[in-house]
């Protein structure tokens, strides 16, 4: 078998981008090293936050949507589709309608299999960036990943007012993750204080897995967030090392190739990014 072959065959992650570039921190999902597979990332031209928040595009960006879901499943043959922001939930169904590989644009999607793991008595804290913009996406979270996160056991908690990291994120800054690790990490302590029956960390933010090693730290509590959705629904793709069959794909070499914001984009889609700026 060719190596060409080989390579081919290997597990790898598909990435849609907000039009929208930022530095972001290893362990941000916009941070190839942040996986253990290849990862391949299209920005999606004029799809911006506001767009993925209000949960509504216009004809031409839902089209560049489309045509970048085709581009990762038909060019680079990836074999699960995330996304950069988790308001793009909203376009899950709309991703769903264009290909069969799983898509999981929030991390949320691993809401059901992480409720599974608890009693029903037991809790869990869902914490994002902001906890007002992720309350109206309720309905959409039951529509989609089948929890009613109405019901009790899931608390929803915000970051918006922690020191380093709210405004930044809201800003669209680089957050230095060492100045604001230590308000994170206060900010889940103390929700577990306040619901002491919580079992688990669910981080919605797509910013929030680098202080997802801080939180277990502290809490002592297991953490799922954006890169362990990834990881989970990338790994049905991916060779046991420890049985089986021998070497039928590469192994992952903890190297990504190079990426750059908008590399893979069209003249004409780099020209309208130039002249928008």
């Amino acid at each position: 078998m060719s190596g060409e072959t080989k390579k081919a065959a290997a597990a790898c992650l598909g990435v849609i981008r907000l039009d929208y570039d930022y530095p972001p921190a290893p362990g941000d999902i916009d941070h190839p090293d942040s996986f253990n597979c290849d990862v391949y990332y299209k920005v999606v031209p004029g799809l911006t936050f506001e767009m993925c928040q209000k949960g509504k595009m216009t004809a031409d960006v839902e089209k560049r949507f489309k045509q970048s879901i085709k581009w990762l499943v038909k060019e680079k043959k990836v074999n699960g589709i995330t996304g950069d922001c988790g308001f793009m939930m909203n376009f899950q169904s709309i991703a769903r309608q264009i290909t069969k590989i799983p898509i999981f644009m929030s991390s949320l999607c691993q809401l059901p299999a992480v409720t599974c793991g608890y009693a029903e008595k037991e809790q869990m804290i869902i914490m994002t960036a902001n906890g007002k913009s992720l309350e109206p996406m309720r309905g959409l979270i039951r529509d989609e990943c089948g929890v009613d996160t109405e019901d009790k056991r899931y608390n929803i908690v915000g970051c918006e007012d922690v020191p380093h990291f709210g405004q930044a994120v809201a800003n669209g800054d680089k957050v230095n993750t060492k100045e604001a690790t230590p308000g994170i990490v206060k900010k889940a302590v103390e929700a577990l204080k306040k619901y002491p029956k919580s079992r688990a960390f669910l981080l919605e933010c797509t910013e929030l897995p680098p202080y997802s090693d801080a939180i277990r730290f502290h809490t002592g509590l297991p953490v799922y967030d954006s890169i362990t959705a990834c990881h989970f629904f990338i790994s049905g793709h991916k060779d046991n090392p420890r049985f089986g069959l021998d070497n039928w794909q590469d192994e992952f070499d903890e190297e990504q190739e190079e990426y750059q914001y908008g590399d893979n984009l069209t003249k004409k889609e780099k020209a309208a990014l130039v002249n928008k700026v």
